[in-house]
Order: structure tokens, then C-alpha cells, then sequence
């Protein structure tokens, strides 16, 4: 299957706002409820919160057939080398295709002087655990997250690059 990895644009911000819905309702089902992941996304990917991350971080988008089927959401890469994961979602109808590995894989190569990519994932998202450890991160530590009123336990995992 081909597909095409690309920076984000403007123009792209409703897209992304649909595969962050359907990706996080298709991987928190049973984690986390529906109502706070709604307060969540309403939050995190409103119109203004993508413009600001746009501006201030490193999004990559895949595309198949012309239709937007995932992004990855970088940090720039601090003085120490360190720089954050901070999300990797691909549309449930497109997982399992490598696009995550390639998301992943295009930003790191796009990250200026990275020595460590940090990211934090659910423990109870038993997929999102497998991708990275599959893609050599490692656990380093796990927190509790108060998650507007609901637990998460989550893990911090980090990749040597």
C-alpha cells in the first residue's frame, strides 16, 4: 500500500480533529469514559489548541488514497537532546499498516540532534504498549495521572536514538 508522510498544514487541522476522535474512542473504550474523552478532545483539538500545536511542535501526517489516516505530534528537541512523543494516532480502518512505524520513523529523522524521544502511554492501552516496545522504547517509570477526575496509570517509556 503506498501512503505519503507529510507535515502538517492548516488546511488539515478538521482532519486531524477527526482521527484524534475516532483513534481515541477506538483506544480508550473501557479506559477511559466517553464523557471525559469528549471534555478531553473538545479541549486538547479545538480549532485553537491545533493552530497553537502547529506553531509550536513538530505534527507529521499520513495519507492514503488522498485521505488523511493518521498524525504524530513532536516536541522540538531540547538543549539535553530530549524531545516528547506527544500523541501517534492512525484511523482504526488504517492501523496495522505501518503508518504509526513510519509516522514514528519521520519524525525522529526530522528531529534535529535527538538523542531520547520520551512518551507516555496508558498502561491499560496494551496496543500502544506493544508499538513501542516493538519499536525499541522502554519503560523508565510509571505514574498515576488524574485524568479530569479518572486514574490513569500510566507508563513513561524512552527511545535511544
Amino acid at each position: 500500500m503506498k501512503y505519503l508522510i507529510r507535515k502538517m498544514l492548516p488546511d488539515d487541522i478538521s482532519q486531524v480533529q477527526h482521527v484524534a476522535k475516532i483513534s481515541w474512542n477506538n483506544t480508550y473504550e473501557g479506559i477511559i469514559p466517553l464523557k471525559i474523552q469528549d471534555s478531553f478532545l473538545d479541549t486538547a483539538y479545538s480549532d485553537e489548541m491545533m493552530r497553537i500545536r502547529l506553531e509550536r511542535s513538530n505534527i507529521f501526517i499520513s495519507e492514503m488514497d488522498h485521505t488523511l489516516t493518521g498524525f504524530a505530534d513532536f516536541s522540538d528537541v531540547k538543549k539535553n537532546g530530549e524531545a516528547e512523543l506527544a500523541a501517534i494516532y492512525i484511523d482504526p480502518a488504517y492501523q496495522g499498516k505501518g503508518l504509526g512505524t513510519a509516522l514514528l520513523e519521520t519524525g525522529i529523522k526530522n528531529l534535529k540532534d535527538i538523542r531520547k524521544l520520551f512518551v507516555n502511554v496508558e498502561k491499560e492501552n496494551r496496543n500502544g504498549v506493544a508499538f513501542y516496545t516493538a519499536k525499541g522504547f522502554t519503560a523508565c517509570s510509571e505514574f498515576e495521572d488524574d485524568f479530569d477526575g479518572h486514574i490513569l496509570k500510566t507508563i513513561r517509556m524512552v527511545l535511544l536514538v
